[in-house]
């Protein structure tokens, strides 16, 4: 490669005795010259030829002296390198061109064997230097490959992150309507007189469940690879959106919400696809229920509008933030810009709210609100992702304000055009809506609580299920066996444990409110609660989820379906550890227990009530509400406590303590028998004789005689 010399000097013989001296180089390419007369020129060269090695200057010039050309080089070429070429070789002239960034002075007249060694020394500095800054190129190159590449494997992650999630939610969706269809299956089978109809109902119900969820993944998939197309019939849509919307009528009801439609004109008619739109108002009206708590309002208010102007990103996958007061507002960056009228169709709910952060990621496919604030149990997420493919394809656009605990609106932009047809024979849909409840079983408190009237005898159970079908499947599977309670969610399940403090609790894991999990860690803390055996049942059946539910205080975990057959021989194994648990209680002496957390919590609560009695033993009026006031429970908690821990009611139990301390003394102690009986609390001796003969058998008297 050929060293580019570019020679600056104002006398023109200059240029003839450079070719003279450098002849033979620049016959072989090593050496190829450029000329210009002033600095001013020199700058015009550079800024043409920007890859000159060395420039030979002059100082005293025309236009451009040397000196201020020099001072102008680094603008032009970080590479070139500048030797000084003049007569006037002063040390003042020497130290301003080194100082401006000169190489190297060179004095004329010209010593051509000292300059061509100059010009090899320069050669080599801007070699080094070039060099120097590919390196430093290479390594930022090397550096930012290595960053797009972390970038890339963290995108993947996260993308198999949410695909993970996605499949776990999505086996949840499918474990649970398949758990109520086998269940019930078998159900009929073995008791079709009971089952048949009921069961067929549920059958059909869950059976719809799966077909709407695979479709929906099929039309998602469909959307995304661009082989789905709208297909438009003209027509009233204020009518067929009052008709989607008395779908969900009974819907709300029964979850206590006010559910209401309003429109600013009575009649719009516009060409809509009649199944893309069922599916997006079906979605949204959905989520706004399904995220609404009781006494909530779920709206459904349709405007009309003559223009709608919104800016249209660069990025399909990007997002808009608008800010209004305290209110975040996320437009999705594909809606159109119409030029003509359009329909706003706004769902909008008093619900639980999304946060600011996660509300540009809500129309992502996989995407899931995970909140630390408790929410219905979570969906597939798809829906919000179907619902905008949707309105993509029917060339709308869509938006979502949200207030965290306040509620959601989501604003849907369609376009009124008039280039469809009305079907023939008018619309296939022109009848009583779809109850989306129709088939949600009834099952409640109330009427499960018929139950314990007249089973009193049996031990009792609390289902804390959110669905409504395979509460009614639970039902079916555990009636007869034991007194039932229902709870719809984790709040309510933690209340009812409380109230009523079951002998066994069966509950889901991904409920509303509080899932399985603190369900379980609520109540294993709980003194009141905390001897209670809990199975959880879920769809979510995988090792880190079970180890989770164990970690805090799970006593087993069946994954759904189940088999009733399994489910009824845990809860009898249940029963019988408890019953082993009274074994322990049986006498007034409690062993250490062997590192069982959950027996060394109970053994702590037995120690405090039998302390609490030492404390008040000469006190015959010392009975229960004393107790219960003592120990911070109500009269029923500590009645179902200590009777599943002792077997023994609590009035029997304060006598068996009495009696125990009695037994002692009477062993121990010179007192005779009416002394002891009055020790321990007794105010009458011969009532004292007869209940202590009839705990141990043998009178006290016969016992201070031996």
């Amino acid at each position: 490669m050929s060293t580019r010399i570019l020679i600056v000097d104002d006398e023109p013989e200059m240029e003839r005795l450079m070719r003279q001296q450098f002849r033979r180089k620049i016959r072989k390419g090593e050496y190829e010259c450029l000329y210009a007369s002033n600095g001013e020129e020199a700058l015009k060269a550079l800024h043409v030829q920007e890859e000159i090695d060395i420039i030979l200057c002059d100082i005293n010039m025309p236009i451009m002296d040397g000196l201020t050309f020099i001072s102008r080089l680094r603008e032009m070429s970080i590479f070139a390198k500048a030797i000084m070429v003049s007569a006037y070789g002063n040390m003042d002239n020497i130290r301003k061109a080194m100082n401006q960034g000169a190489f190297d002075f060179v004095v004329k007249p010209i010593d051509f064997i000292d300059l061509e060694t100059t010009i090899q020394k320069a050669m080599v500095a801007v070699n080094q230097h070039r060099e120097a800054v590919e390196t430093t190129q290479k390594l930022a190159h090397t550096k930012q490959e290595l960053s797009d590449a972390e970038g890339r494997e963290a995108h993947l992650l996260e993308l198999d992150k949410l695909k993970s999630r996605f499949f776990t939610q999505i086996s949840h969706e499918f474990r649970t309507p398949l758990t109520v269809i086998l269940g019930m299956a078998d159900q009929i089978k073995h008791n079709p007189d009971k089952w048949h109809a009921r069961g067929l109902s549920l059958i059909r119900h869950n059976g719809n469940t799966l077909l709407d969820l695979v479709n929906q993944l099929l039309d998602l998939r469909k959307l995304e690879s661009g082989n789905m197309t709208a297909n438009y019939i003209n027509g009233d849509i204020i009518v067929y959106l009052r008709y989607i919307l008395g779908s969900f009528e009974t819907l709300a009801e029964i979850k206590g919400i006010d559910l209401s439609f309003g429109s600013e004109v009575p009649q719009v008619d516009m060409d809509y696809d009649p199944d893309k739109l069922l599916r997006i108002v079906s979605n949204l009206l959905s989520n706004a229920i399904k995220f609404t708590p009781e006494g909530g309002k779920v709206r459904l208010i349709v405007r009309k509008s003559d223009s709608l102007t919104v800016k249209k990103e660069n990025q399909p996958s990007a997002t808009q933030t608008l800010r209004h007061s305290d209110t975040q507002t996320f437009r999705h960056s594909d809606i159109q810009t119409f030029g003509h009228s359009y329909l706003l169709i706004e769902v909008s709910d008093t619900g639980i709210g999304i946060s600011a952060d996660k509300l540009p990621y809500i129309f992502d496919s996989f995407y899931q609100v995970d909140d630390a604030e408790p929410q219905p149990s979570e969906g597939t997420g798809i829906g919000l992702a179907l619902t905008w493919e949707l309105v993509s394809l029917m060339e709308g656009g869509i938006e979502v304000t949200s207030d965290l605990g306040e509620g959601t609106s989501f604003q849907v932009y369609l376009p009124i055009k008039q280039e469809a047809k009305a079907p023939i024979g008018g619309n296939d849909w022109d009848e009583a809506p779809i109850d989306m409840a129709a088939t949600i079983s009834k099952v409640t408190t109330k009427t499960l609580r018929a139950l314990t009237e007249v089973a009193e005898e049996l031990p009792s159970l609390l289902i804390i299920e959110d669905n409504p079908d395979v509460s009614q499947y639970l039902v079916a599977c555990l009636e007869g066996h034991y007194t039932l309670w229902t709870a719809a969610d984790g709040q309510e399940g933690v209340e009812m444990a409380f109230e009523h403090i079951p002998d066994l609790i069966v509950s889901d894991v991904m409920m509303p409110r509080k899932n399985g999990i603190e369900v379980c860690d609520i109540l294993k803390r709980d003194e009141r609660t905390s001897h209670i055996p809990i199975v959880l049942l879920t769809a979510k059946a995988d090792r880190d989820s079970r180890i989770e539910g164990f970690t805090h205080g799970a006593d087993a975990y069946l994954p759904k379906p189940f088999d009733q057959q399994e489910l009824l021989v845990r809860l009898d194994q249940l029963l019988a550890m408890r019953q082993r648990l009274q074994q322990r209680y049986l006498t007034a002496e409690i062993e250490e227990a062997p590192g069982d957390e959950g027996t060394r919590m109970e053994d702590a609560f037995i120690q405090k009530v039998q302390s609490t009695l030492d404390q008040h033993l000469l006190d015959t009026s010392f009975g229960i509400p004393e107790l219960c006031r003592a120990i911070g429970m109500s009269r029923s908690q500590l009645h179902q406590k200590l009777k599943a821990l002792t077997g023994r009611s609590t009035s029997h139990y304060i006598r068996f303590l009495r009696l125990s301390k009695a037994q002692d003394l009477l062993l121990h102690s010179d007192m005779n028998v009416s002394e002891v009986a009055y020790t321990v609390g007794f105010s009458d001796p011969k009532y004292f004789s007869r209940t202590y003969a009839q705990e141990f058998g043998v009178p006290p008297s016969q016992v201070k005689a031996e």
